[in-house]
């Protein structure tokens, strides 16, 4: 699995710890930023990831802050992105299994790294459960639709793919 993982200033340290798991665990992860800790804004990060993971270039996406909840926020904005903000094991269990999340928002601030590490373990080994719960993803999309119109086509990428 190709993982994208971002941070803003606040998580750059997580965002090594994070990058090292995905390789141990046998996935890899491709580093959008920030290369130090130099104040940026959380949003340019977000949006950087949810294209890759919306547009079916990667995988998931693990996207780091202070709290997790800006990044959820600025992520869930875009089109086949269903960001969750995990802070334990269920949270991280239940994200995938029941809602399919392809990006989680983790906080630098408040998780302290064995929790951290767990929670990602967790949710790259968990998967999506389908049945009942396929039905309320693809509801999810419906609404993506009608809120957003229908995604424009890319050359090359079936339409199927879009949400």
């Amino acid at each position: 699995m190709k993982i994208a993982v971002a941070s803003d200033h606040r998580g750059v340290r997580v965002k090594g710890q994070i990058l090292a798991q995905i390789k141990d665990l046998g996935h890899e992860g491709v580093d959008y930023g920030p290369g130090d800790d130099a104040s940026v804004d959380y949003p340019d990060y977000a949006r950087q990831v949810a294209d890759a993971v919306g547009s079916g270039e990667l995988d998931r996406g693990i996207l780091i802050c202070g709290t997790g909840m800006g990044m959820c926020i600025a992520a869930n904005k875009f089109r086949g992105v269903r960001a969750v903000s995990c802070h334990d094991d269920v949270t991280a269990e239940m994200s995938r299994r029941h809602n399919n999340a392809n990006v989680m928002c983790l906080s630098a601030d408040l998780l302290g790294d064995r929790l951290l590490g767990r929670i990602v373990e967790i949710w790259l080994r968990t998967e999506f459960e389908g049945g009942r719960h396929q039905r309320r993803i693809d509801k999810i999309s419906d609404i993506e639709k009608t809120c957003c119109g229908e995604p424009e086509a890319v050359p090359g990428v079936d339409s199927a793919q879009g949400s």
